[in-house]
């Protein structure tokens, strides 16, 4: 089977605040998104915006067991089911599958801290980070919160207890969720899947690890296909969601039907020059792409792969306006193919596009190209 697959709900949140309405004008402005750029000098991230978290999340308990990235992530999916009108629906999220894509949560500070002070002076640093790690591990047996915990607490707070499954991977995680979702519905195995993922940018021990890769930029916002050799990506606090249906389900619950996702191709290129732009070459020409009407790229600034990205959208779609999702929301990981599936819905739902392709270039491995279009 090949069963047509719409999107009938939308949630997001990134630093433009919160919606669609939101989000489609920060794309129409056009203006740099809100960072801040002293809390982590030399660093700059995009923010989550304030959010007065009880719409989403009613019990005060259930908010304060979650880190931030939990609550973007659990908030966001609410408001996907309010715009899929399947709030209040019991039985529709008993039997509603999910597919989420995060990292590693975030980390005990204190412990981490305690251990790399140590290590300094350790007289065997191999010994001493062995022993740390096995006294100092929490009962969970990792020192983050496991990814899987977003997943558990969109079926505590929302009530959605079908089967879930959990992606880790950067920004491959997000379009493989995406496929995955995608295809399930498509073949038939299932009429309904809530599928996406969140980011908190506002973390020293994510901001370290990509530091450490040399994978930020340093001093400041600028565009992301307009940051030079140096390049880099800037974390954006983040989290978008998607109601995923077999076009047949939707109309016979009388939900609006916003788009089709109709294609969602994947890869994984061994990194040399020239390889990523050969990587969604072929993706295009799978996901069906002809002449989109528009072109939301997740490019990352990294300088090399985002300028073979730039250079191969040029030769793809020589007359579609390409903008970057960083520059609406910076780069968010495993949120960039959700969060770019979500905006090029919003644009075809305005009626702004008949066709819309996204593209996920993983900063280290990873590639996507999404195809969206009119019902």
């Amino acid at each position: 089977m090949n069963r047509p697959v719409v999107v009938t709900g939308l949630g997001l949140v990134s630093c433009a605040g919160e919606g669609v309405e939101a989000h489609l004008a920060a794309l129409d402005t056009g203006a740099p998104p809100r960072t801040d750029s002293e809390s982590f000098a030399p660093y700059a991230v995009h923010p989550a915006p304030t959010i007065a978290w009880d719409n989403q999340i009613p019990k005060r308990s259930d908010q304060r067991q979650m880190e931030a990235w939990q609550r973007l992530g659990v908030y966001a999916a609410g408001l996907a089911l309010d715009s899929a009108g399947v709030k209040d629906d019991a039985a529709f999220k008993q039997a509603l599958h999910l597919v989420v894509a995060a990292g590693g949560g975030e980390r005990d500070y204190a412990a981490d801290g305690a251990i790399l002070t140590g290590l300094r002076d350790a007289p065997d640093p191999g010994a001493y980070l062995n022993e740390r790690l096995q006294n100092d591990l929490r009962p969970t047996l990792f020192l983050a919160q496991l990814s899987n915990l977003l997943a558990g607490n969109i079926a505590i707070v929302h009530g959605v207890t079908a089967a879930s499954r959990t992606f880790m991977g950067e920004e491959a995680a997000g379009v493989d969720a995406l496929r995955i979702a995608q295809a399930r519905v498509a073949s038939g195995q299932i009429d309904a899947i809530l599928v996406g993922g969140s980011y908190s940018a506002e973390r020293p021990d994510v901001l370290v690890i990509h530091a450490m890769g040399g994978f930020l930029a340093r001093d400041g916002y600028r565009p992301v296909f307009a940051r030079g050799e140096l390049g880099g990506f800037i974390l954006g606090s983040c989290a978008a969601f998607l109601m995923l249906e077999s076009e047949a389900h939707a109309a016979a619950r009388g939900a609006r039907a916003l788009a089709r996702l109709d294609a969602v191709a994947s890869d994984r290129t061994r990194r040399r020059p020239g390889s990523v732009a050969a990587s969604l070459e072929v993706l295009w020409r799978q996901a069906g792409l002809d002449a989109p009407d528009h072109v939301l790229s997740g490019a990352t600034g990294l300088a090399s792969i985002t300028t073979e990205e730039r250079d191969a959208l040029a030769r793809l779609a020589p007359t579609v306006r390409v903008q970057a999702l960083g520059d609406v929301l910076g780069h968010g990981l495993e949120v960039a193919a959700p969060f770019g599936a979500a905006l090029g819905t919003a644009l075809v739902a305005a009626g702004r596009a008949r066709e819309v392709a996204v593209t996920a270039v993983g900063h280290r491995r990873g590639e996507g190209v999404l195809r969206l279009g009119a019902i």
